[in-house]
């Protein structure tokens, strides 16, 4: 298969206020179905969990959700990805249009930004989390669909009859990696911790298990997939920045976990 998709979506007409065509891109509508996503799934559950009373707290956690994600997943590529250049261009951190999200980064920054929220509100945090990790899967599972469209971060070569040809590959089929990232932290997780959040468990189980099977995912679809260019192996001619930044999730989900039902 030969990638030929098209990263804009659609263009904007907008001479009206003088800036011409706008290009909307494939990418940040997949933003924008995350968190509509986000949005319906917890309107499901508002009323069925204490924590959450009704959607205008829903409307509350997506706007700190929000900020977190981009602060957080903005600021986490320019440490943990792009650090030489960050240094050498300090406001390269603001030209967001210029692309560079990390994951990691923005977990950190929506754990950040709900843990804000939970103070200001006094919700327990444990709980709060519980209640919104089991929407995040969804919308993982389209950022990488934006990846798959707009032809990066893909994968090592391969044989395999689903092997694609991008763009400034070489030519060479290469792993869809972004398609099976996809498929493990985006449905399948989002089964595993929709149905598993239904159960009668420990707070602080939820999250803790988004920790281990997102960090085992994540960890097990880098071996497939090439390298940040500007980072390559980190270690042992193996180790990526996607893994190293994953064990420490897993390592945290355990002790969660083995925690709360300890409690």
């Amino acid at each position: 298969m030969i990638h030929t998709l098209d990263p804009v979506a659609f263009a904007l007409n907008l001479d009206f206020i003088n800036l011409g065509f706008v290009n909307i891109h494939w990418y940040g509508l997949m933003y924008l179905f995350a968190f509509l996503s986000f949005w319906g799934l917890a309107l499901i559950r508002v009323g069925k969990a204490e924590i959450i009373e009704n959607s205008d707290q829903v409307g509350d956690i997506l706007f700190y959700g929000i900020i977190g994600v981009i602060l957080g997943g903005r600021l986490g590529y320019a440490l943990f990805y792009n650090f030489s250049y960050t240094l050498s261009d300090p406001i390269s951190i603001f030209r967001v249009w210029q692309g560079g999200m990390s994951f990691h980064g923005g977990g950190v920054g929506v754990l950040i930004a709900l843990w804000l929220y939970s103070l200001k509100y006094k919700k327990k945090y444990l709980a709060l989390l519980d209640f919104v990790i089991p929407f995040v899967p969804i919308g993982l599972g389209a950022g990488r669909i934006g990846n798959f469209i707009n032809g990066e971060l893909w994968g090592k070569t391969t044989d395999l009859p689903w092997g694609v040809v991008f763009q400034n590959s070489e030519g060479i089929p290469r792993h869809p990696t972004q398609l099976y990232e996809c498929f493990l932290e985006g449905f399948v997780l989002f089964v595993i911790l929709w149905l598993f959040s239904m159960q009668k468990r420990p707070v602080g189980s939820v999250i803790a298990l988004f920790l281990i099977c997102y960090g085992i995912f994540r960890f097990i679809i880098e071996f497939l997939r090439v390298p940040d260019p500007q980072l390559s192996y980190i270690a042992f001619e193996w180790l990526t920045m996607g893994q190293l930044l994953s064990i420490p999730m897993v390592v945290l989900g355990f002790f969660v976990y083995i925690g709360t039902f300890k409690r």
